[in-house]
This record gives C-alpha cells, structure tokens and sequence, in this order.
C-alpha cells in the first residue's frame, strides 16, 4: 500500500468518467472476473505499459487478481491511489483499467498508467484518461510506458 493520500484534503476524485461506447469507474471486488479476462486478453499487450521486468500478467490467478483488486479498492477509497476499470456501456465486458499512483520521481506529482484490451479503445481511452486526469489536482503527471519511459530503459 502507499503510505500517504497523493489528493488534498476536500477533493473528490470523479466517481465516473464517459468515453466513447464506454465509461471509467473505481474498479472494485466485484468487477474480479471481467477484470482477469480483459488482463488475460490483453496479456503481452500489457508489457511495456506496466513497469519494465514486471513478470505481471503472465502468471496472474484469479486469487491473485482479487487480491490486487481489492488492494486498489481500499487505495482508491483513502485517496491514495486510484484504480478505474474501464467497462462497456452496459457493464457486460470489463475493456481495460487506467491508474493513478503517487510518483517515486521528484520531477512528477502523480504517474498514469493504463491498458485495454483492444488497439482501438485503447486510442479513445487515452484521450478520456487524459482528459479524467486533468481534473486532479497535480502539476506534473508522467504517463508512464506512453509519453514518459520507464527509468533504466
């Protein structure tokens, strides 16, 4: 868990964010099984956005995922980082998540990370994410694995 709220006092992160055909919300316990399908569909798609050598999804169980979840749920909830998942408009397909951490670089206030299981959300997600982004309340954010690469790489 991170140690410290990366949100002042009083904001309120959005609860909900539309997108062309989808919509982002806090990702949940409940969101376990459409969110290990959209991980194991997008599989190797996911290296390179998650941080560099990170064995994730490869080995990734449906235990372990719900542990992550709800990880990120209670991360989300005290304001220390912020998981979205990102559905279809009717909930039936979990599309991909998007995530907000407190940065380890001094130059960046926060790093957002995100991945989809399709090449064209992915497109539309990013602008969305972006946009969902700019409402927090920090200076610098690195898009890590997008506009800003890894450290080391």
């Amino acid at each position: 868990m991170y140690k410290r709220p990366i949100i002042p006092a009083g904001f309120t992160p959005p609860a909900r964010t539309d997108g062309p055909g989808f919509h982002l919300r806090m990702l949940t316990i409940h969101d376990v099984v459409k969110d290990f399908d959209a991980v194991k569909a997008a599989g190797t798609r996911l290296h390179g956005v998650t941080e560099p050598g990170s064995p994730w999804p490869d080995d990734l169980t449906l235990e372990e995922n719900l542990i992550d979840i709800a990880w990120h749920q209670r991360e989300f909830t005290i304001g220390h980082s912020f998981a979205y998942t990102v559905m279809n408009d009717d909930e039936s397909r979990c599309l991909g998540c998007c995530y907000i951490n407190p940065s380890d670089w001094p130059q960046y206030d926060a790093v957002a990370l995100y991945w989809t299981r399709d090449p064209v959300v992915d497109v539309l997600l990013g602008t969305t994410f972006r946009a969902l982004v700019a409402g927090f309340p920090f200076a610098r954010v690195a898009f890590m694995g997008r506009e800003h690469a890894w450290p080391g790489t």
